[in-house]
């Protein structure tokens, strides 16, 4: 059986840490920006965990 691809699109979109946990970006943080609060833009910062159910998907997707 040949080896399994990586899925391009999920690799753009997630990232795993050194501990194997897999990260990613929220949602809506992009544009349409002038009717959301400041403290709501600023929760749209950074990286944040991806929910346990949904890890076990992500990984098998960018482990190729």
């Amino acid at each position: 059986m040949p080896k399994m691809k990586t899925h391009r699109g999920a690799a753009k979109r997630f990232r795993t840490t050194a501990t194997g946990k897999i990260k990613r970006r929220k949602a809506y943080g992009s544009h349409l920006l002038g009717k959301k609060t400041t403290k709501r833009k600023r929760g749209y910062h950074g990286m944040h965990d991806l929910a346990k159910g949904d890890a076990k998907r992500a990984r098998r997707l960018i482990s190729g």
